[in-house]
């Protein structure tokens, strides 16, 4: 065919997009915001939960304000996602931030703890579109050949958002108020809106769903009644009350309507069939105790350090830092492990029993505690849920064919985040038990202030500090025992996880699930994407782990070729744009000018292309040699994908590899020629 070539000068595009690459940044620094605001949103409130709690009053019920949000954007996601399919992405996500803006404004004027419940759930629709659309567009606005560039920067967003969340919670309710938990996602959002308007030009690939509404609502009413069951039974209502029976039953008939709903739609939320791959099945329980274990003890862990060891809110932040560390860089590690060797199974395994004993540590915590024991515990603890939170995922992935991949990646990220919110009501519900009970025991025959009893302690911490200083020793060893005993709680439920992952079958993995996307093993972050989509971040966050170098060898020894890297890596450009001036290939790509130099040198001396004034043009004996190199290369993705390619491959996965093929010769900027010429190729 003809191309046109732009103007020489003309702005750097990005491939498929005809955008300037310098116009997609502002674009993802706005969905970077509004993946910021999301994300933080998870962590930044777990410091300032003992002052809300004493504020607000119903410390019984300070897990809902972390229960309230994760429900509502768990349950949310999956119609976010195919909504934006079905209608554009742009308006829905803008729509999505405002949601999250007027729940933040909401929370942050709440007068009681009904009030701030109910209003997290509304962030928490708007969080949940804010997280799951964010990702979507990158993939509308970047090729696929791109995304390695910018899915770093959305990995770092869920990184830094880990370690900065505890922090800026206790310096918002140390310094300002805990309002300011909420009032601070105003400005960013904001902001958020404005550039998004201004830089963010989506294009429109709208796809017809059948939409699985009643999927999602009997999913997320099973999910409601669980929570509701595990924190009011036996606190608010007895086990045996008509309440607690009543949501059992209705949880019960939600289940069986959602098992036969999914039989029969025609784009299931969950589809059953995925329940026989055992894999799946056992990484989603997994998940499920890892989401438990890791907000049930984020949650409860600043209560601890502020009520009993009397750290402020913003010092809590700190002493978290270890259980966050622990989790980034375990989960790293073991991922960077599993990208060289594909091997597996063993860090599930040692993962849920490394966490099984930090809970031990943590559960034997207390008011003497020393710093050092405190931080040793928490990194172990942390270290083990990294350990397991990078492997499931990928073991899913890589267990299931290819027309399951999408759902089968949002399930398991599902069960994660549905573990989360058990836990944080799980955890919640014993302590209020255990504390009540022992208060009561503790301050039995005791003389206490006037105005000062059982119930309001129990309500407000800070009225400890009121107490005379022999029963303020012992109202502290109640709130201390009562929040560790917890964790011993947490224990038996990791052991049974631990004894699952031996029945994990470690396939060899494929090569394209070897490196999961960050925001995929941050719990509890639900995942929404198509089974194309999982591919093309796959195959383009391998193009750049693997390198180019290693890259261009294995294409070279396919071809027979027997060219330099640097050489093979030129002629497929040539092979794309019909030329290549070398010296401006050096000065905007990534390859010095000596290599790009020798390289050119090689194929001028093997006759493989000639000189027609600056630029090098390909000879015949070039062309075929050149057609050879792409012929390989595209093997080399399609190698990448396994068993995924075969015969009977869906028609998106061949579409898919091909243009990734194409797209991998460079682009337009890197290639550039005089506007008056004209290439055929």
């Amino acid at each position: 065919m003809t191309r046109h070539a732009p103007a020489a000068g003309a702005p750097p595009t990005e491939q498929g997009t005809d955008r300037p690459r310098r116009a997609v940044w502002p674009a993802i620094g706005a969905l970077l915001l509004g993946l910021l605001l999301g994300a933080l949103d998870q962590t930044i409130v777990a410091t300032a939960l003992p002052t809300i709690a004493s504020d607000l009053g119903g410390l019984e019920h300070l897990s809902w304000v972390v229960t309230a949000y994760l429900l509502a954007s768990t349950a949310a996601t999956p119609l976010w996602g195919k909504l934006g399919d079905q209608y554009g992405r742009k308006r829905l996500y803008q729509g999505a931030i405002v949601i999250f803006l007027v729940g933040s404004v909401l929370c942050g004027i709440a007068r009681t703890m009904a009030e701030l419940i109910a209003f997290r759930a509304v962030q928490g629709l708007g969080g949940g579109g804010m997280m799951v659309l964010s990702m979507a567009i990158v993939g509308d606005i970047v090729p696929p050949r791109d995304r390695g560039r910018y899915q770093g920067a959305f990995g770092g967003v869920f990184a830094a958002t880990s370690v900065l969340g505890p922090l800026l919670g206790g310096l918002f309710t140390e310094h300002l108020n805990w309002r300011w938990v909420f009032y601070v996602n105003l400005p960013v959002g904001v902001v958020a809106l404005a550039v998004i308007a201004v830089a963010l030009r989506v294009p429109v690939r709208r796809e017809r769903h059948r939409v699985d509404y009643a999927g999602i609502l009997l999913i997320a009413a099973v999910a409601t009644c669980t929570v509701l069951i595990t924190s009011l039974g036996g606190t608010t209502w007895e086990w045996a009350s008509t309440q607690v029976l009543g949501l059992a039953a209705l949880g019960v008939l939600a289940l069986t309507g959602f098992v036969l709903v999914e039989r029969r739609a025609a784009e299931p939320v969950l589809p059953l069939g995925l329940f026989r791959v055992r894999t799946f099945t056992i990484c989603s329980a997994i998940g499920f105790v890892v989401g438990f274990a890791l907000f049930g003890a984020m949650t409860y862990l600043p209560t601890f350090l502020q009520v009993v060891h009397g750290i402020s809110p913003t010092m809590s932040g700190v002493h978290l830092l270890p259980m966050v560390l622990g989790v980034l860089a375990s989960s790293t590690g073991s991922g960077q492990i599993i990208s060289r060797t594909g091997r597996w199974k063993v860090f599930p395994v040692v993962g849920t029993a490394v966490t099984a004993i930090g809970l031990l540590l943590l559960h034997n915590l207390d008011g003497n505690s020393d710093t050092w024991q405190m931080s040793g515990a928490f990194l172990v603890f942390g270290l083990g849920l990294g350990l397991v939170m990078q492997v499931l995922i990928l073991a899913v992935q890589n267990a299931v064919p290819y027309a399951h991949l999408g759902v089968a990646t949002a399930g398991a990220t599902f069960f994660r985040s549905i573990g989360a919110s058990v836990g944080v009501s799980v955890f919640g519900a014993i302590f209020a038990n255990v504390l009540a009970d022992r208060m009561a025991d503790a301050l039995r025959g005791r003389a206490l202030p006037p105005g000062v009893d059982a119930e309001g302690l129990r309500a407000d911490p800070r009225a400890v500090g009121a107490l005379p200083p022999e029963v303020r020793e012992g109202v502290l060893g109640v709130y201390s025992s009562s929040i560790t005993d917890v964790f011993l709680w947490a224990v038996p439920v990791v052991l049974a996880a631990f004894v699952l992952s031996w029945f994990l079958r470690e396939d060899p993995l494929r090569d394209s699930v070897r490196s999961p996307e960050g925001s995929e093993v941050v719990p509890p972050n639900p995942v929404e994407r198509s089974s194309r989509d999982e591919v093309a971040r796959a195959l383009s966050l391998l193009g750049s782990r693997e390198g180019r170098r290693d890259l261009y060898r294995r294409v070279d020894e396919r071809a027979g070729t027997d060219l330099r890297p640097a050489s093979c890596w030129m002629m497929l450009r040539i092979h794309r744009y019909g030329s290549v001036e070398p010296a401006l290939l050096a000065d905007r790509g990534a390859v010095p000018l000596e290599v790009t130099l020798e390289a050119a040198r090689e194929l001028e001396e093997r006759g493989l292309a000639v000189r027609e004034g600056l630029p090098l043009v390909p000879t015949d004996r070039g062309r075929e040699v050149a057609d050879r190199l792409a012929a390989a290369r595209e093997e080399c993705l399609a190698e990448l994908l396994g068993d995924w390619w075969t015969p009977d491959r869906p028609t998106d996965l061949t579409e898919l590899v091909r243009r990734l093929n194409e797209e991998t010769g460079g682009t337009e900027r890197e290639c550039p020629r005089p506007a008056t010429r004209r290439v055929e190729i």
